[in-house]
């Protein structure tokens, strides 16, 4: 009998400030660097409002990471060192494998009543990978499949495999699977997370249980936070729900659907050492990463 993935531990994301003063939801980052090893950062951007956001994220590096950002509503305009530049619209998602490091800027666009909704999240890189040649991929939302199961969730595959259906991102180093799950009301859905592998959920609209225990009454959770509880909660939009070891996770709906990213990957067990958009193992590599920044040596030339 498969063994259902408690929740190990639940917040609510929190505002900050990035990149030219963008205002965000940052659901994972801070002080979290091991929580979910291998991922790192999760930033929800959500604004009706220009000013929120239109300063964008202008020229930058990255080095030893992945980033995947995924487009709900609006758009992202994007180039990078590689001479790759395009747009990222609703439903779209751009991977990045930073690798040994490339510079590049994203510039939010909202749509006509200017309500722009995306996620970027942040994947760690083994050692052994860190200085990777880039690659980006570019993928629309049409190259995104899209399966019903038999209990009526619908699941938008965006990297791993879903009834024999897979997701077009494949060949990443930490095996990761991203998954769009939406639950329609009163419905049990589960879904088998490979071995040990971390899982988390990001809860984008409506609530639903995380796993199969009940109590009488709801919790309050408390923002900015995450705790360890007994007993199950109802959570809703901007809650993140980290998953403890198990075969799979159990989700259940009341009289309201749930719509959620599932995000699973293989931990590196690595020690990481982060400042700002650069992520290495050791603080040595952290500063030869930003000296050759400074010195124009930063992109390497591949063979």
């Amino acid at each position: 009998m498969n063994k259902i993935r408690r929740v190990k531990k639940a917040y609510r994301s929190r505002s900050t400030l990035e990149g030219a003063g963008v205002h965000l939801r940052r659901a994972l980052g801070f002080d979290r660097t091991n929580l979910l090893d291998p991922f790192l950062l999760l930033d929800d951007f959500h604004s009706s409002n220009p000013r929120d956001y239109i300063r964008g994220f202008p020229w930058h590096p990255h080095r030893g990471i992945e980033t995947i950002t995924y487009m709900l509503q609006g758009r992202v305009e994007h180039g990078d060192s590689m001479g790759n530049s395009g747009v990222i619209s609703p439903g779209d998602v751009q991977w990045m494998t930073a690798g040994s490091g490339i510079i590049h800027q994203e510039m939010p666009k909202g749509q006509k009543d200017g309500l722009m909704w995306g996620f970027q999240l942040w994947a760690n890189l083994p050692a052994s990978h860190k200085m990777m040649p880039p690659r980006y991929r570019g993928i629309t939302a049409e190259q995104i499949p899209e399966v019903t199961t038999s209990g009526g969730a619908r699941i938008k595959i965006i990297c791993g495999e879903v009834d024999k259906v897979a997701g077009p991102v494949k060949d990443i180093v930490t095996s990761p699977e991203y998954l769009d799950v939406t639950v329609p009301p009163n419905t049990d859905f589960k879904r088998t997370i490979q071995g040990r592998h971390t899982a988390f959920a990001y809860v984008v609209e409506g609530e639903g249980y995380f796993d199969d225990r009940r109590d009488p009454y709801h919790y309050e959770v408390v923002s900015d936070r995450y705790f360890d509880y007994e007993g199950d909660i109802m959570f809703g939009p901007e809650y993140l729900v980290a998953f403890g070891d198990g075969d799979e996770i159990a989700v259940t709906t009341g009289d309201k659907p749930v719509r959620f990213l599932l995000i699973s990957g293989k931990p590196l067990h690595e020690p990481v050492a982060w400042y700002g958009p650069i992520v290495m193992n050791t603080e040595e590599e952290l500063r030869t990463a930003f000296e050759e920044y400074r010195l124009g040596t930063f992109i390497k030339k591949q063979a």
